[in-house]
């Protein structure tokens, strides 16, 4: 098994929903959609395709699997960020869908834990809330980043919901971005 980086946005109150766009996630009448685009600076940018372009593949739960299949294909393939999300495997985990849109494509969903402990890429997931609690659950978690952004939404979709006990993290690192947003590193 190769090894499992998480890299999600979160706000100072550990939401996660609608970090892109006002129409990504509106569940429960979430109105702040687009949240992250006012800080994202170089550094966030640099973070982030150091992380997509280092990537073996892609994990993604159905729904951020979504988002990306509608964005990543119709993007400008000569940004390195871009040709890499492309060109590697993707693995959605979704008990819905049956085959993906997007090039390279493998849903998994049957024995969730056992198919991805198979998988022999260093994987990163992006989002994916409700996958990244199942992956933190069976101990398939090697690598956390979270980046922090400076904004309270007071409502929406948090990263970690109900886990099942206490989830131990060693800090790695921790990097400031001009727009204040702390880039904090964990090993699980």
């Amino acid at each position: 098994m190769g090894r499992v980086s998480v890299v999600n946005f979160q706000s100072l109150d550990g939401v996660i929903q609608s970090v892109l766009s006002a129409d990504e996630d509106r569940d429960g009448g979430f109105a702040h959609g687009g949240w992250v685009l006012p800080y994202t600076d170089e550094v966030v940018a640099a973070f982030m395709q150091r992380h997509t372009t280092a990537a073996g593949g892609l994990l993604l739960g159905r729904r951020t699997y979504e988002a990306f299949a509608a964005t990543w294909p119709y993007a400008d393939q000569a940004e390195p960020a871009v040709a890499a999300m492309n060109r590697i495997p993707k693995y959605v985990a979704s008990t819905t869908l049956t085959e993906g849109s997007w090039v390279n494509t493998t849903v998994l969903g049957a024995d969730l834990p056992t198919e991805i402990g198979a998988l022999p890429e260093d994987l990163v997931v992006f989002g994916s809330s409700v996958l990244l609690r199942t992956l933190l659950e069976h101990g398939l978690v090697d690598e956390l980043h979270l980046l922090t952004f400076p904004v309270v939404l007071g409502a929406g979709k948090k990263m970690f919901g109900d886990l099942p006990a206490p989830l131990p993290l060693t800090l790695t690192g921790t990097t400031t971005s001009p727009s204040g947003v702390v880039i904090a590193s964990y090993t699980a």
